[in-house]
């Protein structure tokens, strides 16, 4: 009698909970069926926790979450459509979308998240569309969308992201379109779009672009539109675009000077090229793609004198719809230039060369000479596409006199020698400014006084070997500091804490000798450090301390001897890390602890190393993406079974001794599904053969499923267990030795 009751008890509180589970959240409106859940505008703080199990679409439009716990929507696993804009969302716990591995649709546009961090987005396996717009993101961290291998749409447009790092999209095996318009996007790594084989749009549209970004662009082979439109590109030089299967190139509403007529000789497939609204004057036949259809070219100041004519004259042999309108000469101006016979453009009262467009009417009431004076002597203006140009004039000083509304100055390849106190007057707006091959030695203190909006500063090849803080007084916005290839013997101590902007420090390809404390004090933003190719051969423990936030760091070709461990400490947020190319011949353990939270990216190649210790690697795991180790000495390696996360691994030339205490590493290889290039260096029977397909593991113990043939089970697992402890298990650390024969 007492186990009916129970059971019966037992049956009413499920049925009740399943009641509870079918309920409609009062806040809420429901279909007849409980699938679809609307909680639409009701000031919800918190996700109603009666929602029917069943159900599979759910809108909480304009509640007002600010996080997203973890776990929150456990109890409706069969959702497809989640939409949560407009919620006033800050931040997303780790393990917030666990359990929805049915949904293929999730909305957080307009919210105020700031950061995609690596686990934010766990749990989504099946997401197809994933739209983030509007919100404050300014960091994505790699392997944030590791798991979401079937998103084909991706919106990313309208936040606050400045750069992208590399591999930051690595994950996304399906994604078709990726959309980045309307971001701060200043710098792209050269990697930022390696791993997205079947990508077929990407738009970068309104961003802060300066340069083509050819490098990360060309990891592109399989996309058919690029949107570039509203970057203050200027330049677009020879084989720029290397897109093996672009279709479709926007670059309109940039700031184009010159587009090299072998620009797009990489790019065959070409059918479409708008280049609407810049300030081109002309252009030449294009090289390369014979599919293009056609250009447009409107809102240009084209001169169609004879300097357009062989343009002209392609378009009609190749059949291309072109559609431009000729700014002069006067008697052409406002005629298209498809009506034109080539022999009507003519240079006439043009001299051969001349490249002018012909000058507006001076405005009523301002002298036509004015006008005239609004550009200096010698240089290109272009006050409505906000460009000054004077590269490569043989100047000896710096031309003053530009229109106020200069955002960006070219003056490199000039003779200047030394940029004294105030020689940007009226420039309060410029944001970029080239000073390459000038020769400058001296920077002097009040040098950029005035430029309140710098964000860019091109120092590179010129003769600085010193530098003070008071050069640098006047722009504190200056994140991008190019200072590489210089003269420098050490890092100019303190000269940077007038910049309380810094992001990005070039100094590679300088002489700096070693890295003392007290050299970066001031940088407390600093992201990325660029040091390679100097010759530095010590770090202080303190050296690095100031810069708290940096990211990258790249220490390559200089002359260190060892890990430089204690100076690591202190940087808890550091994700890049490249020692390739030093004397380090033995890594010791625990190397790479004061960083091992944080660390994604190891380039330990090249450097001729012949041992790591068993504890190298101590505290790194899932978080590392890539590691090089390419080119070395060494003939085995540390247990890495840790390293789960593992996107690149590259162990080519690296000659290992394959023998069965190498079994370990062998199945792990395979496990990996990565190429990694493992060759074997000895035994000789072996020498040259891929680790990976070596026949020589097949005698070793434990070889197939644990058993060694013609042996008993329990022999075969002793010896297997014996082997592992030699090279993968917790034997002691041992020292360097040489390379078996």
């Amino acid at each position: 009698m007492g186990l009916a009751l129970g059971l019966l008890l037992l049956a009413a509180a499920l049925a009740l909970q399943g009641m509870a589970a079918d309920r409609c959240p009062p806040a809420c409106v429901c279909d007849n069926i409980r699938t679809h859940v609307l909680c639409l505008n009701r000031n919800l703080t918190g996700i109603p926790s009666t929602i029917p199990q069943i159900t599979k679409k759910l809108d909480l439009r304009g509640n007002s979450f600010k996080v997203i716990p973890a776990g929150a929507f456990l109890n409706i696993p069969y959702l497809t459509h989640l939409n949560l804009q407009h919620c006033k969302v800050e931040s997303i716990e780790e393990g917030a979308f666990r359990g929805l591995g049915r949904l293929v649709y999730l909305n957080l546009a307009f919210n105020s998240i700031a950061s995609i961090y690596q686990q934010s987005l766990d749990g989504l396996s099946s997401l197809q569309q994933l739209i983030l717009e509007k919100n404050r993101i300014e960091e994505i961290q790699p392997g944030a969308f590791g798991q979401l291998g079937f998103l084909n749409f991706l919106n990313l447009g309208e936040n606050a992201l400045v750069y992208l790092p590399d591999m930051v999209f690595q994950g996304l095996q399906v994604i078709k379109w990726l959309r980045l318009s309307h971001n701060s996007l200043h710098v792209l790594g050269n990697e930022a779009f390696a791993g997205l084989p079947t990508l077929r749009r990407l738009s970068l549209d309104h961003n802060e672009l300066q340069a083509l970004p050819s490098e990360a662009l060309s990891r592109l082979s399989g996309t058919t539109r690029l949107d570039l439109g509203h970057n203050p590109i200027t330049y677009i030089t020879e084989e720029a675009i290397d897109m093996a299967s672009l279709k479709h190139l926007f670059l309109d509403n940039a700031a184009l000077q010159v587009v090299s007529h072998r620009a797009f000789v990489k790019s065959p497939q070409l059918r479409t090229l708008d280049l609407r609204n810049n300030q081109l004057q002309g252009l030449q036949p294009l090289a390369g793609p014979a599919s293009v259809a056609k250009i447009s070219l409107t809102r240009n100041p084209l001169l169609c004198s004879c300097h357009l004519r062989p343009f002209r004259e392609w378009v009609g042999r190749a059949r291309v719809h072109v559609e431009a309108v000729c700014a002069g000469p006067p008697a052409l101006r406002g005629q298209q230039l498809e009506s034109l016979r080539p022999l009507d453009m003519r240079c006439g009262d043009h001299p051969t060369g001349a490249q002018s467009s012909p000058s507006p009417a001076p405005p009523a009431g301002q002298p036509e000479e004015a006008m005239k004076r609004k550009c200096p002597k010698g240089c290109t203006c272009s006050p409505d596409f906000q460009h000054g140009n004077c590269e490569n004039r043989n100047l000896r000083e710096i031309p003053h006199g530009f229109p106020s509304n200069t955002q960006l100055l070219d003056l490199r390849r000039n003779n200047f020698q030394a940029v004294p106190q105030g020689s940007f007057p009226g420039l309060k707006g410029l944001v970029s400014l080239h000073l390459q091959s000038c020769k400058i030695t001296v920077l002097q203190p009040g040098a950029l006084q005035g430029l309140e909006k710098l964000v860019y500063l091109y120092l590179s090849d010129n003769n600085l070997s010193a530098l003070e803080a008071a050069a640098f007084d006047g722009v504190p916005q200056l994140a991008y500091l190019y200072l590489d290839h210089n003269s420098f013997t050490r890092v100019p101590q303190g000269a940077f804490r007038l910049l309380p902007s810094l992001f990005s420090l070039h100094l590679q390809h300088n002489a700096i000798r070693q890295l003392s404390e007290g050299d970066l004090a001031g940088v407390e933003k600093l992201r990325w450090l660029y040091l390679t190719g100097n010759t530095i051969n010590y770090i202080s423990p303190t050296a690095l301390s100031p810069a708290k936030m940096l990211e990258k760091l790249h220490l390559d070709e200089n002359h260190l001897g060892e890990v430089p461990t204690g100076s690591l400490r202190g940087l808890p947020t550091l994700s890049e890390l490249k020692l390739s190319k030093n004397p380090i011949k033995s890594i010791g353990d625990g190397a790479f602890l004061p960083v091992a939270s944080t660390l994604q990216h190891l380039y330990l190649d090249n450097m001729g190393l012949e041992w790591i210790s068993l504890g190298a690697f101590a505290g790194l795991g899932p978080k590392i993406k890539s590691l090089y180790l390419e080119n070395n000495k060494m003939s085995d390696i540390p247990d890495m079974r840790s390293f789960t996360g593992l996107e690149i691994l590259n162990l080519r030339d690296v000659p290992f001794h394959c023998d069965c205490q190498l079994l370990p590493l062998r199945r792990w290889i395979d496990k990996l599904n990565l190429r990694v290039g493992a060759t074997c260096g000895s035994p000789a029977e072996a020498r040259g053969q891929k680790v990976k397909f070596s026949t020589i593991f097949q005698t070793c113990p434990g070889w197939g499923r644990g058993k060694a043939r013609g042996a008993s089970p329990d022999k075969a697992k002793a010896a297997s267990k014996s082997s592992k402890q030699k090279r993968w298990g917790n034997s002691p650390a041992r020292g360097p030795k040489k390379n078996k024969a």
